[in-house]
């Protein structure tokens, strides 16, 4: 056994087990799962770090800090010695008394390694409600040992910068102790959760994958241990390393640049489409009721439903338009254009947008450089993203068909050739959301022409934000993420991951706001308000999370994204009067921080956050109330979710 202590933080290393230990000032001690052995996923199988040939391990000491390094080198494959070789480096940093757990690659050659899952899940199997681990899965679950619902794999099965892990950390808490694991070189890495029905443990950790076929380079992970902590106090510890690492930009800073910020906060959001063709290949496509597949909606009906809108008495309003070209709803990208001329053509569309400009209104549209369609004119697959084993991934799921993936190294001369299309023909746009960006993986690219990896990914995607910006031109996307808070304005929807789900489906955990805790402050998010039941009113999360609320949302799809069409039916006057409510809260906490959420007595059914004005929200969602106050001056107003109140 050794052990190291530095800073009141003690590791404890088992050479039999290659398990750790770690204890922060006399707090608990928090150990790697018993049953758990460091391990690699190969091509032929598992392979155990405890079966390499040769393994040493030395005191580590540096000038910051001091750590056990071990050596890990001949792995045996097929009764041959191969070179593989790796090295682990767990230390503890003098100044902090942060732990690094570092997974260091030396020779790659014998084993083609899939998966590394390293380090280990912590021990945590005490079937009790103040245990309980947070986990990053869209806006943030809290799970509760005792939680009765089994989790299921999360989405793109949790892999960092996806809508499974908004943010590349997780962190467990037991009895108000607590540690916070952060992954310093997310592009490449995710976690695994499991959590049986009923308890009474949760297991979650790491684990690294290839880039371009080989790991390559050095993977970190920083363990923050906790005393007296909840899940305000791990959200703020984050948002501090967010902060030092650079990537903390607060849409007050973002509109000194782009003032147009201040226009969009407070606005009611309107989804809208004009057509859908969907193409007799695509998954979609339903031959036995055909009707189903197309269907178009002019210019010139927006238009009418943005003038009634406006005679409705809506002030401040944000039109995202779906299938403005003539391809139609995900079809030929990238090669979207020109403006679909069945609805009114150009001449049409700059007609709506003139008119959403004179009623001060704001304007944008849905745009894609992921999907790239082989029935693109400028189709080549010599710029599809091709995988190391030099095989270029396809499918026809949307409506266009048959398609691969655009390497994001092309995607900003993209961006510039349609934008610069859009402004010469006078169509004049305050927003634009690029579609998947901030939701799906990063892709990687073996052809040697573009090679790209996927951190260089995630740089060419925020590339086409921030030409955007330059422009004058709000940058969304689908979901939020870590990798673009720098860049990226607004969003389609951060939700809770049950809000994807069928109404009705249990829970996996507790909704907790995760994401607004550290981000709320940087990035504007509309909320879903579909009342989906007599007993789920989705608008009660909008005022909760201080969010923009969406006017009407007609889903792309039936039934997907969220877009259930299961749900309880209002009148158009009725969807205003509950916009009315988020909108006016929104103008007032939009660029402020989320500084506390809680359970008010301990009871999840009502939930409170706090901004940093002093503005306080309280949901029942039992009662399906609202409490809106301002702590500073003591003003208080209720309302029936149903009712309308105005601050």
């Amino acid at each position: 056994m050794n052990r190291i202590t530095k800073n009141g933080m003690e590791i404890e290393f088992d050479k039999e087990t290659l398990r750790f230990s770690f204890q922060k000032d006399d707090g608990c001690r928090w150990r790697w799962d018993r049953s758990y052995a460091p391990y690699m996923e190969c091509e032929n199988g598992k392979v155990f770090f405890h079966d390499a040939g040769e393994i040493t391990h030395e005191l580590l000491q540096t000038g910051v800090g001091e750590g056990i390094l071990s050596t890990y080198g001949g792995f045996e494959k097929e009764g041959k010695t191969v070179p593989y070789k790796f090295q682990t480096l767990v230390w503890v940093e003098g100044a902090t008394g942060d732990v690094y757990c570092e997974w260091i690659p030396l020779q790659e050659e014998g084993l083609e390694v899939k998966k590394v899952f390293w380090p280990g899940p912590m021990e945590f199997e005490e079937k009790k409600e103040s245990w309980y681990t947070l986990l990053t899965h869209q806006q943030g679950i809290l799970i509760p040992n005792t939680w009765e619902a089994e989790f299921q794999t999360p989405a793109f099965d949790g892999m960092f910068g996806t809508a499974g892990a908004y943010m590349p950390w997780f962190a467990q808490v037991r009895d108000r102790e607590g540690y916070l694991a952060v992954c310093a070189t997310p592009w490449n890495g995710g976690y695994q959760a499991e959590h049986p029905a009923g308890g009474p443990y949760t297991k979650v950790s790491m684990r690294f994958e290839p880039s371009l076929g080989k790991m390559d380079y050095r993977r970190i992970v920083k363990y923050t241990f906790l005393k007296y902590c909840d899940h305000n106090v791990i959200c703020k510890t984050y948002r501090n390393y967010a902060e030092e690492q650079g990537k903390l930009r607060t849409l007050a800073e973002k509109a000194i640049r782009n003032p147009s910020i201040d226009r969009l906060i407070g606005c009611a959001f309107l989804h809208k489409g004009i057509k859908t063709f969907v193409q007799p290949d695509s998954d979609f496509y339903d031959p036995e009721k055909p009707e189903k597949n197309n269907r178009l909606t002019t210019f010139a009906r927006r238009e009418q439903e943005i003038r009634q809108l406006h005679e409705m008495g809506v002030e401040k309003l944000y039109l995202h338009l779906d299938g403005w070209a003539e391809p139609g709803y995900d079809n030929r990208h990238p090669d979207y254009s020109p403006a679909c001329e069945e609805a009114g053509g150009w001449e049409g569309m700059k007609s709506l947008v003139d008119t959403m400009h004179e009623y001060g209104y704001l304007f944008g549209i849905h745009d894609q450089y992921r999907d790239y369609y082989l029935s693109a004119p400028s189709f080549d697959e010599n710029f599809a993203c091709r995988l190391p084993d030099g095989t270029i991934p396809r499918h026809k799921r949307w409506a266009g068909g048959p398609q691969s993936y655009l390497c994001a190294t092309q995607a900003p001369y993209y961006v510039k050739r349609n934008f610069k299309d859009l402004e010469d023909h006078g169509i004049r746009l305050d927003c634009a959301y690029l579609d998947v960006f901030t939701c799906n993986e990063g892709d990687e690219c073996g052809n040697p022409l573009h090679r790209m990896t996927r951190k260089e990914c995630y740089e060419h995607r925020a590339l086409c934000f921030q030409y955007l910006l330059k422009k004058g031109i709000l940058p969304s996307s689908e979901e939020v993420n870590d990798w673009a808070v720098q860049s990226q304005v607004f969003c389609h929807y951060a939700p809770y991951d049950f809000m994807m789900c069928a109404p009705g489906t249990p829970k996996q955990g507790i909704p907790v706001p995760l994401y607004n805790l550290v981000y709320h402050d940087c990035v504007i998010q509309p909320w879903m308000m579909e009342k989906v039941s007599k007993k789920e009113d989705y608008m009660l999360y909008a005022l909760l999370n201080g969010g923009a609320p969406y006017l009407v949302r007609e889903g792309a799809y039936p039934n997907t994204d969220g877009a259930f069409e299961d749900r309880v039916e209002m009148t158009l006057e009725e969807c205003i009067s509950r916009a009315k409510v988020v909108s006016d809260l929104h103008e007032k906490v939009g660029k402020c921080e989320m500084v506390r959420h809680e359970f008010v007595e301990g009871n999840p059914q009502i939930q409170k956050t706090v901004f940093s004005n002093g503005i306080s929200v309280q949901v029942d969602f039992q009662k399906q109330t609202y409490e809106i106050r301002n702590e500073w001056i003591g003003y208080q107003q209720k309302q029936k979710c149903s009712g309308s109140g105005y601050l």
